[in-house]
């Protein structure tokens, strides 16, 4: 078996595998692009109400989003990462800003906006309530009377109603340093007869989407239900569920709308019985909505259920702060860290750390190469030694192939015989190839997926690392007014990838077959193509590896000089030999 070949076509389907041709690569693999800071949509929905479907306004009623903030009273959201305000008509969360998160990498650029107030564009909001018998519950447009100015993490804000029959309902919102709501509803009974209720807490939002989502990065409906992560929701099939929607059943968990960085999030006590699920009032208007268990409250009594509201970044320490410490099942899992994710997660812990040392991601990324490669140089030796002895027994391999031409069977217990007679392994040449597969997959992942690396800047151009690298070769670095199509938007690091793995290859003993000879000359090139989209972090990764590899090929050769001898050379030299 040609050793030598063996590399080439792991080569080769390994570049298959993770990146296919662009066609391909927008579906499976998508790459890196600016980051997304708006949500499509523009429809007015409402709260369910007893006897009536939330609907949706005609687009006609759309307003500019100044002027439907102006249009109701409100109390401010003040936080060290969140600013907005809460809707008194209706008791939503519906004008959310995130402070530490800009839309875009210019300085004047303006924060990214979460939530918007239904009747404007891409509105987005979140509500609580309580639907029943026997109970007239506060509705969309009913005014809630405040107690206090400003919702901050050390003062949370009590919003209250009463109806005509002595029904009280209170609702009760806190909020952390962070992105975490509290919501606590109450409803006391001072009427004559008891009321049956039930509370519920949805999120409704307009419109898909912008972030594209793929088997390997899921965008859309997501949940925890029962202690299993759903991923198989989509706009697509809630469209095709209508008001109907998609149920569960759980006991606690979570659910909501996931874009690749940002996420809102309804979640129950839990140890409470809900249903959840999602719905479409409307095209490319959805609902997540979840209801707890009926209550009966008799005159003079009164019930409180308490659920809270994510809505912010998905940072991986803090998703994994709240799993932990306020027990929201699975909550990690809103970042779609995918098959790999036992790898994924160290990988970006190695990262987190090295940039809280060094202050640089790319510098960051660079040492975790070195690191990756230095627990690999063992299984280098391994792999040249077994170059070596291949190229060693290749002339005893040329011989059993003449003797058992015309016996296959025969050929290959010869084969394996003689393999172990040398201590040789022919497949040890592509063992450093197939470690490194699951390596480079999941730091594509870590940079594609986590929010810590968004607008994280190197060195001079590079501004940030989970974006392609923007100078272009064929707009002239940005002075021609276009932007070359994605498969040809060749830059710097994309060209550097391919000088260095052109000079890696240069330095590998040159192939006997002309066959493999063009393949080799030819891959580097059109690798450097194939990686010209991808997010600049993951291109400084590559070229770093190549290098380190080209150091260390430089040094294992005098460590065996049998392998600096060209195939068929070392043939001829051992034959004369003998």
């Amino acid at each position: 078996m040609d050793n030598q070949r063996n590399m080439i076509l792991a080569i080769v389907l390994s570049a298959i595998v993770l990146f296919g041709w662009q066609a391909l690569s927008d579906r499976f693999f998508p790459v890196a692009k600016p980051p997304v800071t708006k949500i499509e949509g523009g429809k007015e929905q409402v709260l369910p109400q007893p006897g009536a479907d939330p609907a949706a306004d005609s687009p006609v009623a759309i307003r500019a989003r100044g002027v439907v903030l102006g249009e109701t009273p409100r109390i401010a959201i003040d936080t060290p990462k969140l600013a907005g305000s809460i809707n008194l008509q209706g008791a939503r969360i519906d004008d959310l800003v995130l402070k530490t998160y800009k839309e875009t990498l210019a300085k004047d650029s303006p924060p990214i906006r979460l939530l918007s107030p239904s009747g404007s564009p891409e509105a987005y909001y979140a509500g609580f309530g309580w639907t029943g018998d026997g109970v007239d519950a506060p509705g969309p447009n009913t005014i809630w009377t405040a107690m206090g100015t400003k919702l901050t993490p050390s003062t949370p804000v009590t919003l209250s109603w009463t109806n005509q029959r002595g029904q009280r309902f209170d609702t009760v919102i806190a909020v952390d340093a962070d992105y975490m709501f509290t919501v606590t509803q109450k409803l006391a009974n001072s009427g004559v007869g008891a009321v049956a209720a039930r509370p519920y807490g949805l999120v409704a939002r307009d419109g898909v989407s912008k972030d594209p989502s793929s088997w390997t990065l899921h965008t859309g409906p997501i949940g925890v239900f029962n202690d299993t992560a759903n991923y198989d929701l989509s706009f697509e099939k809630l469209d095709e569920a209508g008001q109907a929607g998609t149920r569960f059943a759980s006991t606690g968990g979570w659910l909501g709308f996931g874009d690749k960085y940002w996420l809102t999030a309804l979640v129950p006590d839990s140890k409470s019985a809900v249903d959840a699920g999602f719905l479409s009032t409307a095209p490319k208007v959805y609902q997540a909505v979840q209801t707890g268990k009926p209550v009966l409250i008799g005159p003079g009594k009164s019930s409180a259920v308490t659920q809270r509201f994510f809505a912010g970044a998905k940072e991986v320490a803090l998703l994994d702060r709240y799993e932990t410490e306020l027990g929201v099942p699975m909550f990690s899992r809103a970042i779609d860290w995918g098959w790999f994710r036992v790898i994924e997660k160290p990988i970006f812990w190695v990262l987190d750390q090295v940039f809280k040392l060094v202050g640089n991601f790319g510098v960051a990324i660079i040492i975790l190469t070195f690191l990756v490669r230095g627990l690999m140089f063992p299984i280098a030796q391994k792999q040249f030694r077994s170059m070596a002895g291949m190229r060693r027994v290749q002339p005893k391999m040329k011989e059993l192939q003449e003797r058992h031409k015309g016996d296959k069977a025969k050929l290959q217990q010869e084969l394996l015989k003689l393999y172990q007679e040398e201590k040789v392994n022919p497949l040890a040449g592509c063992l450093p190839i197939l470690v490194q597969i699951p390596v480079f997959y999941a730091l594509y992942k870590v940079l594609m997926v986590t929010i810590e690396m968004r607008h994280q800047p190197f060195i001079l151009w590079i501004r940030d690392l989970s974006a392609p690298d923007p100078l272009h070769f064929l707009n002239l670095f940005g002075l021609l007014d276009f932007t070359p199509p994605a498969f040809l938007g060749l830059g710097i690091l994309a060209l550097l990838l391919g000088v260095s793995m052109w000079l890696q290859f240069r330095l590998n003993p040159t192939p006997m077959e002309p066959a493999q000879q063009q393949v080799m000359a030819l891959m580097p090139w059109i690798m450097m193509f194939i990686m010209a989209p991808f997010a600049a972090g993951l291109l400084i990764y590559w070229i770093t590896s190549n290098f380190l590899t080209i150091a260390q090929q430089a040094w294992l050769y005098r460590q065996y000089p049998v392998m600096e001898i060209p195939a068929s050379a070392a043939t001829v030299t051992v034959t004369k030999k003998k």
